[in-house]
């Protein structure tokens, strides 16, 4: 099984900002510790050509070269540096390296990713570029140059509704956006996805698995897709500052099961994206992802013995 990552370009934050960046560290470590099976691969740098797929150019160049009005680097909440151009770009080469990785071997993973606020012509909520848009258009034309249409569906479990993923996909019947999330977080203007669950503040593992279950029939009755992209966010958990549901680490790895189980079921490939995850105790939001990529790995593993 490879993962890849990108946290050794981290961003040089002012002093107190909210955005827990050591966790993506803290993440690799604790692979290397419990998953040394898992290779761990450094991510490439995704291309212009790669993020023009989705991107605006003049977006693109901003990011680039710094010229990205200040307007837009308050909305993504990341001040611009040349630290914060590198780390986006790398961002987006890891889930594609993980999508094209999934074909390959059933399952691909990025230890960070899922950055799902970002629109074609601006970012938001700490998303630079959407990796998960580019990453799908990538592989599509890469499908269609072999001549195989590719069929994608986003199963997006951060906390957050991925609205600029959702934006990007409208009206595309190629992609499948599925996403479940807090109905009165951020962002809270939601834009319109194939299939969207909200979910009201407090919900506990028992409704939340229910919801999720009655989400995944929706999508095996409306789309059937060759490629998955989980964003696994870590925000649902009840110690999470900003997730405001209320899933215990146990419902936490039911959900991840269930998906996987699903994509197993259906011999999909599947991408792992970490996504959000802002807990309390920064220990307890790399717990989450740790246990969301020791069932990973299991799943893995069953993929390769059902060759």
């Amino acid at each position: 099984m490879q993962a890849f990552y990108s946290d050794q370009f981290v961003l040089p934050l002012p002093e107190g900002h909210r955005f827990p960046m050591a966790k993506y560290a803290m993440l690799r470590d604790a692979l290397v510790a419990h998953l040394p099976e898992i290779q761990l691969l450094q991510a490439p740098r995704a291309s212009d050509a790669e993020l023009l797929r989705v991107h605006t150019p003049d977006y693109v160049r901003g990011i680039a070269d710094g010229s990205v009005p200040a307007a837009v680097t308050r909305e993504i909440g990341f001040p611009w540096s040349e630290a914060m151009a590198e780390r986006a770009r790398r961002s987006v080469g890891a889930t594609v390296a993980a999508a094209r990785s999934a074909l390959r071997h059933g399952l691909g993973a990025n230890l960070a990713g899922g950055t799902h606020h970002a629109y074609a012509e601006k970012g938001g909520g700490f998303c630079v570029f959407n990796d998960v848009a580019v990453a799908a258009r990538v592989l599509q034309a890469q499908q269609l140059r072999e001549g195989r249409e590719l069929k994608v569906a986003v199963i997006d479990l951060d906390v957050h509704q991925g609205n600029g993923t959702a934006r990007i996909f409208q009206d595309d019947a190629s992609v499948f956006t599925l996403s479940l999330h807090g109905e009165k977080n951020f962002p809270f203007r939601k834009e319109a996805g194939d299939l969207d669950v909200g979910l009201p503040d407090g919900t506990t593992d028992a409704d939340y698995l229910a919801a999720l279950d009655a989400a995944l029939l929706e999508l095996d009755r409306r789309c059937t897709p060759q490629l998955v992209f989980f964003l696994a966010g870590a925000d649902p958990h009840e110690g999470d500052r900003l997730g405001r549901l209320k899933l215990t680490f146990e419902g936490m790895q039911a959900r991840d099961q269930r998906v996987m189980d699903w994509c197993l079921a259906r011999r999909i490939p599947l991408v792992l994206l970490m996504a959000g995850g802002y807990g309390i105790q920064i220990d307890a939001t790399v717990q989450v992802q740790l246990n969301t990529y020791l069932l990973a790995y299991a799943h893995w593993q069953r993929w390769q013995s059902a060759q």
